[in-house]
């Protein structure tokens, strides 16, 4: 007769000290000493998680809320969800690019030189406003392919590459905008709805009941596949409490939404890519062998992973999400202009994706570090127009906060290679 083993957080005394096991495999008591332990347990070994920028978040909201009493107000909170949607889409682009240990320092040219092609097309041309949606989304994957076919077929490095596409593309996009400068788009058309469109309260609820039920259904599907392969899996009460803590800030950010206009569209389309990135990052062959190759690419290589395809996709991947970042921008402003994407919208997008968590070495990280990331920035940026301090003071605050975030990044990975896990 066989005996099963399972490994708890507390290892036997065998006189010697013990290999530090995955945490993957270590099993978590259904109760509040052993969620503490398991938190202690990630932080020692540098697994910080989205801690960091949760109470980031929290005291950000504190500060600005005390300072001025319209910050949390339904409001302006609704402004700063649509706010960061076009950001937010070009950051889960940069996420891809970094996890390859990479950076792509053209997805603002990128979103410049789509909202260029979309006004120009629309609006000069009269072509059917989505038909130049898709136009300008296309004409950025191609504009990723060639990035990527340069830099993983030719050998170019990717900072060479992408720092000329920044300022190649640019000079495409002033081309295409010609001596106008600017290109008003229609207050009515798909292009204006995409930042305008609010949904009725009973919309809101619905996608939160939607989100909780196929969050539940797919963690007891894990677990239940864990259990029949004589995996630990999560007991009962567990799951229970991931999904309430979960339910608690979908249902009181809709509640908050609900109180202004509703819904708003654009930033259901932004987290829409964000949990579809990162259903790809851990659910698919591919999303794993994207954070193989970032991990150690040439070791990814002798494991028989197309290291090059994985690069071109990813590129490409990138510059799709930065022309509907640009595309939001043009819905938002209501017009394409020679300074759509040539502004901050590089460094933002950059540091929303380290801020929230995603790291500059490769391999670590996932798409929801958008979704913190731009929450963190929007806040920041949302509570200083509030106390109508200048545009010098935001980026001040914002190098601070991100330079912090680099350096969580450095003692974690530090932390990871002190406890053998996996740290390059």
């Amino acid at each position: 007769m066989t005996q099963q083993t399972h490994l708890t957080s507390e290892a036997p005394d065998t006189g010697s000290a013990p290999a530090p096991a995955d945490p993957r495999l270590l099993t978590t008591a259904a109760s509040p000493r052993g969620w503490l332990q398991a938190v202690r347990r990630n932080l020692r070994g540098g697994e910080l998680g989205p801690l960091p920028v949760i109470v980031g978040l929290i005291l950000i909201a504190v500060v600005f809320q005390s300072m001025n009493d319209r910050f949390l107000s339904p409001q302006n909170l609704s402004n700063l969800t649509v706010q960061i949607a076009a950001i937010g889409l070009m950051t889960t682009g940069v996420i891809m690019v970094l996890l390859l240990g990479e950076i792509d320092l053209s997805v603002g040219s990128v979103a410049g030189l789509a909202a260029g092609v979309l006004g120009v097309l629309a609006v000069r041309y009269g072509v059917n406003e989505w038909l130049a949606i898709l136009i300008a989304v296309v004409a950025g994957l191609l504009v990723g392919l060639l990035h990527g076919v340069i830099f993983a077929k030719v050998g170019v490095p990717a900072f060479v590459v992408t720092l000329a596409g920044l300022l190649g593309w640019q000079g495409l996009h002033l081309f295409l905008m010609g001596q106008d400068g600017s290109i008003n788009t229609s207050p009515n058309g798909p292009i204006a709805l995409l930042t305008q469109t609010y949904f009725v309260p009973l919309v809101g609820w619905g996608v939160v009941a939607i989100a909780l039920a196929c969050y539940l259904v797919s963690v007891l599907a894990a677990e239940t596949k864990r259990r029949k392969a004589g995996l630990p899996c999560k007991k009962a009460p567990e799951v229970a409490l991931r999904t309430l803590l979960l339910a608690l800030p979908l249902a009181g950010g809709a509640w908050v939404l609900n109180q202004y206009k509703g819904v708003p569209l654009a930033f259901l389309i932004f987290v829409g890519f964000v949990v579809a990135l990162d259903l790809v990052l851990r659910k698919t062959r591919y999303g794993r062998m994207v954070y193989a190759v970032g991990g150690n690419a040439e070791a990814a290589r002798r494991a028989g992973i197309d290291v090059d395809f994985i690069r071109v996709s990813v590129f490409a991947i990138a510059s799709a999400l930065a022309s509907l970042g640009g595309i939001m921008l043009v819905s938002r402003n209501f017009a394409a202009s020679v300074s759509t994407g040539a502004g901050e919208e590089l460094m933002m997008a950059i540091a929303a994706a380290v801020i929230g968590g995603t790291s500059l070495f490769g391999g670590r990280g996932n798409a929801y570090s958008a979704l913190l990331g731009g929450l963190v920035l929007g806040a920041i940026s949302s509570g200083l127009l509030l106390l109508q301090m200048d545009t010098s003071v935001r980026f001040m605050i914002t190098a601070a906060v991100l330079l912090v975030a680099v350096i969580l990044d450095a003692a974690s990975r530090r932390g990871r290679k002190t406890h053998a896990r996996g740290g390059a």
